[in-house]
């Protein structure tokens, strides 16, 4: 024995070309495997993420943010989180980035354009990969187009801004209101009242040219005193529904900007006596998690805020992957789902 300490022999660094050999793929792949991109097919990703395991390979995020200049960090900046819509889109959304390896910063814009400019500059100033912008009213497109020419990679969720050049996820909120337009006319009604909602965002003017579309589809005068613009609250809702029954020819239906609103409009309808689905009809819009427990169950129109999550994840990611694609738009389709608020057909 020579008393010496043996030094420990390390072994050789495992690197992308020995992952890209073992897996049968191209040095790129693997790349875009470890940095969580979804251009990547589950079944190849499947066969690097084995090959990792088996060469016990480590994923130095460090060194790969100093080399890509990226931070794997996402801001979302969201209107009116409080809103319960927007509280299960901006979950839906966060869970998207966080399954595809993004760290989430959030913020409530709170309807102020001037909030969400601040917390963009303050992403920016952090170096975030990309932004997530549900707009506050008010928003301006030169703000949006300012963006996109400075090489920003952004995506808009749930409300659009036109001409701001940038991609789009949301839903197809004019066929869904004219869905549940439709519904109500198919019972009879034909004094049908539009409560909440208003033509300042896109949500509100696309739902209010439904309801008008559908009126107008089937021969009934489109009246001004049924169209009750207003705040999506469920105060809001009760005061409305009680002064439009006030008319000498008062509606028998309302279709209403939110399900928020439509519970307001049920617990009107309760305050003067009327029973909602019975004595009139109720129609919400986004079928929230809350709709089916009410009595009668809300009759809406349902938002599959999961799937916007995830393709306003899929199209931010794509952008930071290829910014100077033509900028993509995704539209879901709307669901009618019928319970007992909208009632049954008028004798």
């Amino acid at each position: 024995m020579t008393g010496q300490p043996k030094s420990l022999v390390r072994p050789p660094r495992v690197t992308l070309h020995d992952l890209a050999s073992h897996a049968g793929v191209s040095r790129a792949t693997v790349s875009l495997v470890l940095r969580k991109s979804p251009l990547v097919a589950e079944k190849t990703r499947l066969k690097v993420l084995e090959s990792c395991q088996a060469l016990g390979y480590v994923y130095n995020r460090g060194a790969a943010n100093l080399r890509t200049q990226r931070t794997h960090t996402i801001g979302v900046a969201i209107n009116e989180i409080t809103n319960p819509y927007f509280t299960e889109l901006t979950a839906a959304i966060q869970r998207s980035f966080l399954d595809l390896g993004r760290t989430v910063f959030i913020a409530n814009s709170d309807e102020d354009p001037a909030r969400q400019d601040q917390f963009i500059a303050t992403m920016r100033e952090y170096n975030a990969d990309g932004l997530a912008i549900c707009p506050a009213q008010g928003t301006s497109r030169q703000t949006l187009r300012r963006l996109k020419e400075q090489g920003v990679a952004c995506v808009l969720i749930s409300r659009d801004i036109a001409g701001s050049g940038l991609d789009y996820a949301g839903h197809a909120n004019q066929a869904g209101m004219r869905m549940a337009t439709n519904h109500l006319i198919g019972l009879g009604h034909r004094r049908i009242a539009m409560i909440g909602g208003n033509d300042l965002v896109s949500t509100g003017a696309e739902r209010r040219a439904g309801y008008r579309q559908a009126l107008t589809d089937h021969g009934i005068a489109i009246d001004p005193r049924l169209i009750a613009p207003g705040a999506a609250t469920r105060s809001f809702g009760a005061q409305t529904v009680k002064a439009l029954l006030t008319q000498t020819d008062p509606p028998t239906a309302a279709v209403c900007f939110n399900d928020v609103i439509a519970f307001g409009v049920m617990l009107g309808l309760r305050q003067i006596g009327r029973e909602p689905g019975r004595d009139f009809a109720v129609m919400g819009y986004d079928d929230l998690a809350e709709a089916e427990l009410w009595v009668p169950a809300l009759s809406t129109v349902e938002i599959d805020s999961v799937s916007i999550g995830h393709a306003a994840a899929k199209l931010l990611l794509e952008r930071i992957e290829n910014p100077d694609a033509p900028a993509r738009r995704v539209i879901l389709q709307p669901k009618l789902v019928l319970r007992e608020s909208s009632g049954l057909p008028l004798k």
